[in-house]
């Protein structure tokens, strides 16, 4: 899967990609709200987002709202990673169209899991 990774820590942006990159995925690093946003309106688009919440250059909920707002990425799931307390912020982040919510620090297992349970099924042939 290609995987936009958003997130303004370089090194926690870093981890996540090798991460993902040893399971076989295709992570796109990115470092703020606005760059996510123009990532995802060109080709080929992710199959799935993990999204920081607070990141300069547009937010992360502002930009959760935007990506649900326009139809090129409406449909793209999005999974949000944030230091924000979960009582604080979880419900409106479902609430704003996120598939799945994930605390830092958090396992890299917790990370797999929660991608592949987004991952599409293959396609038929």
């Amino acid at each position: 899967m290609r995987i936009l990774v958003a997130d303004d820590d370089r090194e926690l942006s870093q981890l996540i990609c090798k991460i993902l990159m040893g399971a076989g995925h295709r992570p796109i690093p990115v470092f703020d709200g606005a760059s996510a946003m123009m990532a995802v309106m060109r080709a080929p688009q992710p199959d799935l987002i993990l999204l920081d919440m607070r990141m300069p250059a547009g937010d992360g909920q502002a930009t959760l709202v935007k990506l649900k707002a326009a139809a090129k990425s409406a449909a793209i799931p999005v999974i949000v990673l944030t230091a924000v307390p979960e009582s604080e912020i979880k419900l409106t982040v479902l609430s704003l169209g996120a598939a799945a919510f994930l605390q830092k620090p958090f396992e890299p297992e917790q990370l797999l899991a929660a991608v592949d349970a987004l991952q599409p099924p293959p396609a038929k042939r």
